[in-house]
């Protein structure tokens, strides 16, 4: 099996549209042969940028974050296979175009919402899986005067089905 390439940090330009991707496919790329539970978790949580009103708290990051299909303990069972998993965008959907986002647009300007489809595949030592799955990326840029001004980040993102923005 051939080992996946590095993940690069999302990028930092004000294009929401590339962040949001790179955030998705960093989101549900990880290896057990080079990282442990608490580097991937720590990549994820750098990513995660707090917004100061408190509406993307720790715990949502935690919840949606296993709801890509990996915690601590299930970490070590895959650890113990050399699983590794990666993720390519298949597809961007953002703001206006997700129903829900123009039925409810989102409360400030520079606050986008996009919601990627990704082709999944996750190794072990005994087997490949394929899938597809969906994600919803927040991700808030300048104008926001809670953003850099200079870059978009991720302020939020959703696996679980009920969350997904479609």
């Amino acid at each position: 099996m051939a080992k996946p390439s590095a993940v690069s940090p999302v990028p930092g330009p004000t294009d929401f549209r590339a962040v949001a991707s790179a955030a998705a496919e960093a989101i549900y790329t990880w290896d057990t042969r080079t990282s442990s539970y608490s580097e991937v978790y720590g990549r994820m949580r750098d990513l995660w940028i707090l917004l100061p009103d408190g509406s993307n708290p720790w715990t949502v990051l935690v919840q949606q974050f296993e709801a890509t299909g990996v915690n601590a303990g299930s970490f070590v069972n895959l650890a113990g296979q050399g699983a590794f998993r990666e993720a390519k965008s298949e597809s961007l959907t953002c703001d206006e175009q997700l129903v829900k986002v123009r039925e409810r647009p989102a409360p400030w300007p520079g606050l986008h919402v996009c919601t990627v489809r990704l082709s999944v595949l996750d190794h072990t030592l005994a087997s490949t899986n394929s899938y597809s799955a969906p994600v919803s990326v927040m991700v808030n840029c300048p104008p926001a005067p809670s953003a850099p001004a200079d870059r978009c980040v991720m302020v939020a993102f959703y696996a679980s089905s009920d969350r997904i923005v479609y």
